[in-house]
């Protein structure tokens, strides 16, 4: 009796760490499926994505002109550069998108519209400042993402001078914005935080159809 009762406690945990195997076989597989699931999105995969995608290229593109002619006033300028590109990595983080994921990389080989948008426009396409009357449309065919700077709303633009008026309006919504350009960036116009949540579709960074115009 005594070495059957034995044979019968070993068969049981046997049976016991099988079973604990199995079960933690099972968790591991849950635990892949759910990370395979979290995987980050790419700008090709989320509209989202690509909008802070875009905002964080414009400013690349902003440092990377400071840096290969630059003034008195480049350090500072790149200085809060550098800290918009850190918010807006920290938003591509909130949002589950590939942080650190610029307009300059992955849409350019994904075949994306929005990348020749968002770089400065041949002269065939806008006029220079100058030459633009008031209320006349400007940057065809650009699309609009934010700076992530903050303050009052702004723009900052690669083609008008500081003081320069533009209306910004998003055809897909029908609001619109006017804004005053306070500085240069790699876009025709690229608004920051404030302005652009005032011409914004809900959870989306990117304006595709957009309407500028110079009214002053």
């Amino acid at each position: 009796m005594s070495r059957r009762r034995t044979l019968g406690t070993k068969k049981k945990v046997a049976l016991l760490v099988s079973a604990a195997a199995v079960a933690g076989g099972g968790a591991f597989v849950m635990a892949s499926t759910s990370n395979a699931a979290q995987s980050p999105q790419t700008a090709a995969e989320s509209t989202v994505c690509q909008g802070l995608a875009t905002a964080l290229g414009n400013n690349q593109r902003f440092i990377e002109g400071q840096r290969s002619a630059p003034d008195a006033q480049s350090a500072a300028r790149i200085a809060n550069r550098e800290a918009v590109i850190a918010q807006i990595k920290v938003q591509q983080e909130a949002s589950g998108c590939a942080v650190g994921e610029s307009a300059q990389g992955s849409q350019a080989a994904a075949g994306q519209p929005s990348q020749a948008a968002s770089a400065p426009a041949p002269a065939s396409q806008a006029p220079p400042a100058g030459n633009t009357a008031s209320g006349q449309q400007v940057c065809n065919g650009s699309t609009v993402t934010l700076s992530g700077e903050a303050g009052a709303p702004a723009a900052s633009s690669n083609q008008f001078p500081a003081g320069t008026k533009l209306k910004v309006t998003n055809l897909d919504n029908n609001k619109s914005t006017t804004v005053e350009v306070t500085s240069v960036s790699g876009s025709c116009a690229l608004l920051n935080n404030a302005a652009f949540e005032q011409v914004r579709e809900p959870g989306k960074f990117l304006i595709r159809r957009a309407l500028i115009e110079k009214v002053g």
